[in-house]
């Protein structure tokens, strides 16, 4: 099977020192990627460590595909004990580090310790250049960017940058790369601050010499990505927002409504089409889904806004203008904040002071969040730690923050969010984009812990790649067999036994079945889970016991029959309100 090369470079930034580490056993076992930080974090990380303390890891780590030249690679991954979530988190990043990294020659870098003065940490194939930085404090994502580009010759595609939300340790902070390129969810942006180091930069030359097994098939992926038509390269994953409103599926008003009907023809994707002035990409590309936008009465230049900050700034927060979307989207890139617990966070303030509708308030609540001025001081905690004083319904899973994807609407959505290990997560699973599709009804339960099992474990693979999500239209299963020179059984095995591990992780944090919760009742939720556990060879409690799932090979033969045998039913029922067709990809 396919797997990442490079030795571990184990960074700890109290004592200023640097060693590298072999991990060619965790490679071989997890391919890259979130599986290989997973594996790294869960021998190396105490079960009991503060997520803003000296003993905390954040990985970064690319997978095997980031050394071909194919579309949907420009990622990579990060990991770490979230500050919000309080379990183990990892998060990926478009843009164009990935490669950058690559060039250095290892496969993941741990950052560890506390340094005591802010720090630039400069990587390199030849090591590790330790830089006092006092001058950067607080300092904007494009402002590090710009200092760093005129003192060293580095672009922003070069660093991963910590904005003032996680030098103050907002528990959502992200970290950002190419100035807009987020890893959003789980606060690492905090992590990394609370170590005081405000960026990292990777350059060298040292890229490993990986051949892809099946290089033919990587040039018809690349081919499929740049010649054929897709709606995502006009509008991005806001081309699908009027369709969730029509199906009940855009929360609306802190998810009191899940429709927007007066607004949402103000915020869709013509509404962001019409303020894009270029098509934008990631690394290697030519699918180019970006949304570069502008709008110059308001001097406003952002990238974006994607339906999850149109979602979150946009219907939750009762906002029927994309100029003051793309606004929130441009201040939480500068001051590097999660779009989706941002918005929704927010959305529990308007709540309570019944100020839905304010752009001038949320644009001022950003900038008091993430410096933490204020009720930005209260609110930088996230709703899960101040819903009690604000009066309002705790809007999470996990404690993050939940996304536009109504689970109340489409239930094994609402499922996959509560099962998550990162909370309430969209991307975990995908679920929604097989409810959205009509693939199977989106109401009920019955039969859909076995297709959520599959999904998660698959998507534990995309992620270890490491492969964008979006391609899925064009990465079949016969193509991504053949890029990691495997069978599809064995992938799919190899993604549940990173889910187990990031479970294991947490059951050893004090995570159980009480935190696989949802905030609203959905029948048979009880009864879904339990089988859910069983299909994973779990306690009924959500814990990992230690024991294969069944054997791997008992494990798969049910998964993949349980499936099959959803497909063959679920196929010809849709849901109402649906026409066959109409809705190709719910790529969001």
């Amino acid at each position: 099977m396919l797997h990442t090369d490079g030795p571990l470079l184990s960074i700890d930034v109290g004592e200023q020192t640097w060693e590298t580490v072999d991990i060619s056993a965790e490679r071989s076992k997890y391919i890259g990627g979130r599986g290989l930080a997973t594996g790294v974090a869960f021998d190396r990380i105490p079960f009991d460590a503060d997520p803003l303390g000296a003993e905390n890891c954040v990985y970064f780590s690319t997978g095997p595909l980031q050394t071909s030249q194919m579309s949907y690679t420009g990622r990579m991954n990060a990991t770490s004990v979230s500050p919000l979530t309080d379990g183990l988190v990892s998060s990926n990043a478009g843009g164009f580090l990935s490669r950058n990294f690559v060039a250095t020659g290892y496969s993941c870098v741990e950052i560890t310790g506390q340094s005591e003065e802010l720090l630039a940490i400069h990587i390199t194939d030849e090591g590790v250049e330790f830089e006092s930085v006092p001058t950067l404090e607080q300092a904007t994502v494009p402002d590090v960017s710009e200092s760093v580009e005129s003192r060293r010759g580095l672009g922003s595609d070069q660093l991963i940058t910590v904005g003032p939300a996680g030098e103050n340790q907002v528990r959502y902070a992200s970290l950002m790369t190419s100035d807009t390129r987020a890893f959003g969810r789980g606060g690492l942006g905090a992590v990394l601050g609370a170590k005081n180091v405000k960026t990292v930069s990777f350059a060298g030359d040292s890229h490993p010499e990986t051949e892809l097994p099946a290089a033919d098939v990587a040039g018809e992926i690349h081919q499929d990505a740049a010649v054929k038509d897709h709606m995502m390269k006009r509008q991005g994953t806001t081309k699908s927002i009027n369709v969730k409103n029509d199906l009940f599926s855009l929360p609306t008003q802190y998810f009191e409504r899940m429709d927007f009907d007066e607004g949402v023809d103000g915020i869709n994707g013509d509404a962001v089409e019409s303020k894009k002035y270029k098509r934008g990409t990631c690394s290697m590309c030519a699918f180019a889904c970006k949304l570069p936008t502008r709008d110059e009465s308001e001097g406003v230049e952002t990238e974006g806004p994607e339906f999850e900050t149109v979602f979150a700034f946009g219907s939750n927060l009762m906002v029927d203008d994309i100029v003051s979307v793309m606004k929130s989207n441009q201040l939480c890139d500068q001051y590097g904040l999660d779009t989706i617990s941002a918005g929704v966070t927010i959305g529990a303030y308007l709540e309570s002071q019944d100020e839905f509708g304010n752009s001038e308030l949320i644009h001022d609540l950003v900038e008091q969040i993430a410096h933490r001025e204020g009720i930005g001081d209260l609110l930088a905690e996230g709703v899960d730690r101040v819903h009690d004083q604000l009066g309002v319904a705790n809007w999470t899973s996990k404690a993050l923050e939940f996304p536009g994807h109504d689970g109340r609407v489409l239930h094994g959505r609402g499922l996959g969010y509560a099962t998550s290990n990162r909370g309430a997560d969209h991307m975990y699973s995908r679920m929604h984009n097989h409810e959205y599709n009509g693939d199977i009804q989106p109401t009920g339960l019955d039969e859909k812990p076995e297709l959520l099992v599959e999904l998660e474990n698959l998507k534990a693979v995309y992620d270890s790649g490491v492969v964008c999500k979006f391609s899925r239209s064009y990465l079949t299963e016969d193509r991504l067999t053949a890029l990691f020179d495997t069978d599809y059984e064995s992938l799919i095995a190899v993604g549940g036994d990173i889910v187990e591990l990031e479970r294991k992780f947490n059951n050893h944090r004090g995570f159980d079945r009480s935190d696989d919760s949802l905030p609203y009742s959905l029948d048979g939720f009880d009864e879904a889970l339990d089988e859910y556990y069983r299909l994973r060879g779990w306690s009924p409690e959500g814990v990992v016991d230690g024991q294969a799932p069944w054997g791997v090979t008992i494990w798969v033969f049910n998964c993949i029959t349980a499936v099959v045998s959803e497909s063959v039913s679920l196929l010809t029922r849709r849901p109402e309100k649906r026409e066959p067709g109409h809705f190709e990809s719910a790529d969001s």
